[in-house]
C-alpha cells in the first residue's frame, strides 16, 4: 500500500471483472489505476489444481460462506451460497465451464435497454477479443464458421482467456450422450456458437491440466509490471464516498477500504467501479446511502439517493439433481473408495495432470426443451460420473451417475438485502426459487427429459436405476416438490443491480453500466444483467467488462 491513495480509477473487486477491467485500464498509462480485494492472494495450491474446487468451496481462506435465507420453494431449507473472496474471484472456485450463453439472451438485453450495442454479433467481438480458444492452435483443424465465431490467431484468437478441452472421458458419460442423441438431442462439439442446443463434453477454462483464474490470465504478469497499477488485497472496501455537487446531483468520489488493522480512504479523480459481484455489490451501496429507501432508513442508514432495485431482480440457476445407479461400468464412487484407488488418481495427475484431479465439477453437458412449448433450449444438464447425497457428502458405496438439470430462464425473482449497517454482517440472500407456477412446471418437466434419456437402449446396459428423485413420484405436483427437495444452488446469482432503460424505474444502471443519478460510478459485474443468460455465467461476465473497458477508455 503506497502512502499515495488519490487514483484516476478505483476498481473494487479483483474477480472476473475486476481483473480483466485492471488489465484493459491500466494500460493507459495516464491511468493510475487502483484495484481493491477483500480476500488474499491465489496462492493457495487447491485453487490451481482443477478438483480443488472441492476444497475451495466453504474454505473460509477462499469463500465469503454465504448461506441463503430460509426458502419456502426449497420446503423451508437454506443452501450454501458460494462467492470467491480470493484473487480472481470467483473464477478461483468456480467449476471452469466456458459457457457464453445463447445469442437471444443478448438480443433481449439489448430490447430491454434500448441499446443495440448488447446484441449478440457486438457482445460477440467482445467475446473473442479475450479468448484463447484450443482449436485455433493448429488454425487448419478450424473450420470457417469456427473462426467466425471464436476469432484466429491473426483476428482476435489469441487472448488471455485460455479455453481447452477436458482432459479424460468417461464410459457412463459417452453412454449418457449416445442416450441423450436417442432422445433427440443433437451432438455438438461447440456450445458457443449462439444457439447451444446439443450434448457433449464442456470446454474448460484450464492450462495444461491447470486451473486458468483471471489472475492469472489478466493480472500476472502483465499488470504486475506496470508502474500505473496498484493492488491491494486483504482490503474490503466498506463504504463508497459520495459528495454533492454544486447541482444537487451525487458524485463518488472514493472508498473507505477496512485493511484488517485500520481503516484507509482511497480517492478517485475519474471514476470508482464496482465489480464485487452480484451479492457484494448491492450490499455496498446499500451501506453507502444508495437503495430502497425504506430499507436504509430501517437499518439507520442515510438515504443518499434512493434506487428501489438495488437488490431486487436476484436470479439463480437451480439445479435438480437426478441419480441413477449403475451396473458393469467405472464410476468415480468406486474408483475413489480406496486408497490404492485414490493413489492412482493421484499419480495420474501428477504424471499427465489428467484423470480426476483435473476434473470439472461437471464434464458433460447438455442443452434441450423441458416440452414443446419451447421454440428453444431453455433446461441444462450438468452430468456427473459421480453421485453424492448434498456438496460436501462422502460418495455413495454404490456406482451411480448424477444429471442435474435447471431450468435457464427462471421466472421466479429474489432479492440481496443488508441485514445492518456493519459491513462485516452478510446480507440477507433471497433467491425465491421455484416460486412461479411456470418454474414449476419446468422442474417436473425436466424430470421427465432426465427419465427419457435414462431409459434410451444406449443406457440400458448399465441397468439405470432412479435413486433420486424415485421412479414412485410421477406427477406435476409430486415432482415439484422433490425438486424443492433435492435441488441446489449452481452459483450463478445475477441481475442484482440491473441495467434499464431510463424510463424503468427499477433499472439501477444506465446500458453502459453507469450508476443511474450518481457520476464516477460504474456496476461491472454480474449484478448488471438484466436477465440471466443460459448457461454458465463467468465467461458472460468477462464479456461485460470487456465492454465497459471500451467505453471507460473512450470516456463513454
Amino acid at each position: 500500500m503506497s502512502q499515495d491513495t488519490t487514483f484516476d480509477t478505483i476498481i473494487i473487486g479483483a474477480g472476473t471483472a475486476g481483473s480483466l477491467l485492471a488489465n484493459r485500464l491500466s494500460a493507459d498509462k495516464s491511468r493510475r489505476i487502483l484495484l481493491l480485494e477483500a480476500g488474499r492472494k491465489d496462492d493457495y495450491h487447491w485453487i490451481h489444481v482443477p478438483v480443488g474446487y472441492l476444497y475451495c468451496i466453504g474454505n473460509p481462506r477462499t469463500d465469503w460462506l454465504y448461506q441463503t435465507e430460509p426458502d419456502a420453494g426449497l420446503n423451508g431449507r437454506t443452501l450454501r451460497y458460494p462467492r470467491g473472496r480470493v484473487l480472481g474471484g470467483c473464477s478461483s472456485i468456480n467449476g471452469m465451464i466456458y459457457m457464453r450463453g445463447q445469442a437471444r439472451n443478448y438480443q433481449h438485453w439489448a430490447e430491454v435497454t434500448g441499446d443495440d450495442s448488447w446484441r449478440w454479433s457486438n457482445v460477440l467481438q467482445a467475446f473473442r477479443r479475450h479468448e484463447d480458444h484450443w482449436r485455433l492452435d493448429r488454425p487448419e483443424g478450424a473450420s470457417d464458421e469456427f473462426k467466425r465465431l471464436h476469432g484466429s490467431k491473426s483476428t482476435g484468437g489469441s487472448g488471455e482467456w485460455r479455453v481447452e478441452k477436458q482432459r479424460l472421458r468417461w464410459d457412463i458419460l459417452d453412454a449418457f450422450a449416445q442416450a441423450a442423441q436417442q432422445a433427440g438431442i443433437p451432438a455438438t462439439d461447440d456450445f458457443n456458437g449462439g444457439d447451444n442446443e446439443g450434448v457433449g463434453y464442456f470446454e474448460v477454462n484450464q492450462k495444461a491440466g491447470w486451473r486458468w483464474n483471471t489472475a492469472k490470465a489478466f493480472l500476472r504478469p502483465t499488470c504486475y509490471g506496470r508502474p500505473n497499477f496498484e493492488l491491494w488485497t486483504n482490503a474490503q472496501a466498506t463504504r463508497l464516498l459520495l459528495e454533492r455537487q454544486p447541482d444537487g446531483s451525487q458524485r463518488c468520489t472514493g472508498v473507505q477500504v477496512w485493511t484488517g488493522s485500520e481503516m484507509v480512504t482511497a480517492h478517485a479523480t475519474r471514476e470508482v467501479i464496482l465489480s464485487a459481484g452480484a451479492v457484494n455489490s448491492p450490499q455496498l451501496l446499500q451501506l453507502s446511502g444508495i437503495g430502497p429507501g425504506a430499507l436504509l432508513q430501517r437499518h439507520g442508514i442515510q438515504v443518499v439517493h434512493e434506487l428501489p432495485g438495488v437488490g431486487a431482480n436476484l436470479q439463480d440457476h437451480l439445479q435438480i439433481r437426478a441419480v441413477y445407479k449403475v451396473q458393469g461400468v467405472a464410476t468415480l464412487n468406486q474408483l475413489a473408495s480406496t486408497l490404492l484407488g485414490k493413489a492412482r488418481i493421484g499419480l495420474e495427475y501428477a504424471v499427465r495432470r489428467s484423470g480426476p484431479m483435473s476434473m470439472a465439477p461437471s464434464q458433460l453437458g447438455a442443452f434441450t426443451r423441458s416440452s414443446d412449448q419451447y421454440d428453444h433450449a431453455n433446461i441444462q444438464f450438468h452430468v456427473q460420473p459421480l453421485s453424492l447425497e448434498a456438496f460436501g457428502d462422502p460418495l455413495h458405496a454404490f456406482p451411480a451417475f448424477t444429471a442435474s438439470v435447471c431450468n435457464l430462464q427462471p421466472t421466479s425473482r429474489g432479492s440481496v438485502t443488508i441485514k445492518s449497517a456493519r459491513f462485516e454482517d452478510a446480507p440477507a440472500i433471497a433467491p425465491n426459487y421455484l416460486s412461479t407456477d411456470e418454474d414449476r412446471q419446468v422442474a417436473a418437466d425436466s424430470l421427465r427429459v432426465v427419465r427419457r434419456i435414462a431409459g434410451q437402449p444406449a443406457l440400458a446396459r448399465y441397468h439405470p436405476e432412479e435413486y433420486k428423485p424415485g421412479p414412485q413420484y410421477q406427477s406435476d405436483e409430486d415432482l415439484a416438490r422433490l425438486a424443492g427437495d433435492i435441488a441446489t444452488t449452481i452459483f450463478h446469482p445475477v441481475g442484482t443491480t440491473r441495467m434499464g432503460r431510463d424510463d424503468d424505474p427499477m433499472a439501477v444502471l444506465d446500458s453502459r453500466l453507469r450508476v443511474r443519478g450518481v457520476a464516477g460510478l460504474r456496476v461491472v459485474d454480474a449484478g448488471a444483467m438484466p436477465t440471466i443468460t443460459s448457461g454458465n455465467t463467468n465467461s458472460p461476465t468477462l464479456m461485460m467488462a470487456e465492454m465497459a473497458a471500451q467505453w471507460i477508455r473512450r470516456g463513454d
